[in-house]
């Protein structure tokens, strides 16, 4: 295998990049972002990795969530703050249903870029370049706003370091602590049979950390009542951006994408020749691969080998994502080559990427009835199999949209136009997300510990 180095990925195959009119333009941005701070640190990194560590020995569950696509438009204080406190909602679910401590990872502060099926987009007889995420071009079908423009790397770097900064701040300021927790719902949270459920599972912890108190363990002397560790991830798909965020730790002289804590390859780029795994053959960081219907499993150990050639525990995340009607045919071979060749991987289900819909009205959704079936069958298959279903990777937000049908609040596919606010894929809304981590919660005691 050749040496690696930060930009030998310009040797590999090269898909989903954008073509830059004005290289010399994107030079100058990559060498602006070379001299900016890092956006997380080599120490936070090796962090989540320990933590991810123990996952693999079955000794906790990993919970990855956020927007499909961040968008600078919808960049607010309020949607950040919604979309962690859900996540910490979910997270307190899924510890009280499995009896595991929770990672949490969002698809925050650096999930600016989306591979598109389709280089191009035509509107009444009109033919652009595709939408590719706010990093790389703009949302508005319009001629000029679609051209590549590196400036736009600048801005997402702004936006990252702010969210950033206030998940840091939500996470070791106090807002996380678990007295916190009754207040934690939302308004549209507050009613129905999750509302219900979850202000029964917060008198609970009420409960248990009254009993706590009475012993003398309370959130003053006890820093794991409020705070907690909360990581950052999204698709390393704009190579050029992550490259310029590529530093070497002083302290170890290991080197470390610092856009993010854990990165992924998604699933239209990760072959073996591919320049998206080159680049991330070479970074410490943890690497989640996407897997679709189309992974063979000699590809999947092909990858591994690639990417984690000393087998270290808590390096990978396979992030499967078939749909409902395939996984009960893919997975399990899947699992088995793994076993068989003795890696140590996290397995994680993203249960929304398979299972993409357009309505009777023309309108991209998500069924929730879907979603969960591929969750349950997930679990379902890995209990068969003698394996971990360790995590959930999950599209989704704080914010009460209304872009996947079903669940309990029943959204319809008439439903769908009233607050459908994504920039690409449709994402659960805090109810679906809040309800879904009950069902999970449940699906695993009976079926997964």
């Amino acid at each position: 295998m050749t040496p690696w180095q930060t930009d030998s990925w310009r040797n590999f195959t090269i898909k989903h990049l954008p073509d830059y009119p004005d290289q010399n333009h994107l030079k100058e941005v990559v060498r602006t972002l070379q001299g900016f701070p890092p956006l997380v640190f080599a120490g936070e990194v090796r962090s989540l990795k320990r933590t991810l560590a123990e996952v693999t020995e079955g000794n906790g569950f990993l919970l990855q969530g956020g927007d499909c696509a961040e968008s600078f438009s919808e960049f607010h204080a309020d949607h950040i703050r919604d979309t962690f406190r859900v996540i910490l909602q979910m997270a307190v679910i899924l510890t009280n249903g499995t009896n595991m401590p929770v990672v949490r990872i969002g698809r925050m502060a650096g999930q600016f870029a989306k591979p598109r099926s389709c280089p191009t987009e035509t509107i009444d007889g009109v033919e652009l370049p595709s939408y590719t995420g706010d990093i790389i071009n703009d949302i508005q079908f319009h001629k000029e706003k679609r051209i590549p423009n590196p400036e736009r790397m600048l801005k997402a770097y702004s936006q990252a370091a702010s969210t950033l900064n206030l998940l840091r701040a939500f996470a070791d300021g106090g807002y996380a602590d678990l007295r916190h927790v009754q207040s934690w719902n939302m308004g549209f949270v507050k009613s129905g049979p999750q509302g219900e459920r979850y202000r029964h599972l917060a008198d609970q912890v009420q409960e248990s950390l009254n009993f706590m108190e009475a012993l003398g363990i309370h959130s003053s002397n006890t820093p794991q009542l409020r705070r907690v560790k909360y990581f950052t991830s999204h698709e390393a798909l704009l190579l050029p951006y992550e490259e310029a965020l590529t530093r070497i730790d002083s302290t170890s002289g290991d080197i470390y994408n610092t856009s993010a804590h854990f990165v992924w390859i998604g699933d239209r780029t990760r072959f073996a020749e591919s320049a998206h795994v080159e680049f991330c053959r070479g970074i410490q960081n943890p690497i989640g691969i996407k897997c679709g219907p189309t992974m063979d499993p000699d590809e999947l150990i092909q990858l591994l080998d690639i990417l984690n050639p000393n087998d270290e525990a808590g390096r990978i995340t396979l992030i499967t994502r078939f749909g409902s009607n395939k996984i009960e045919s893919i997975l399990s071979s899947l699992i088995r080559k793994v076993q068989e060749e003795g890696r140590t991987v996290i397995w994680s289900c993203d249960p929304m990427h398979g299972n993409t819909i357009k309505s009777s009205n023309g309108i991209k959704t998500r069924p929730f009835s879907q979603i969960l079936d591929e969750v349950k069958q997930n679990i379902q298959i890995h209990r068969g199999e003698g394996s971990h279903a360790g995590g959930i990777h999950l599209e989704m937000t704080g914010q009460n949209v209304t872009e996947c049908t079903g669940g309990l609040a029943d959204i319809s596919e008439s439903d769908l136009s009233d607050r459908y606010r994504t920039h690409c894929d449709p994402r659960l809304n805090a109810n679906q997300a809040i309800e879904l981590a009950f069902l999970i919660a449940d699906e695993l005691k009976t079926n997964g510990h």
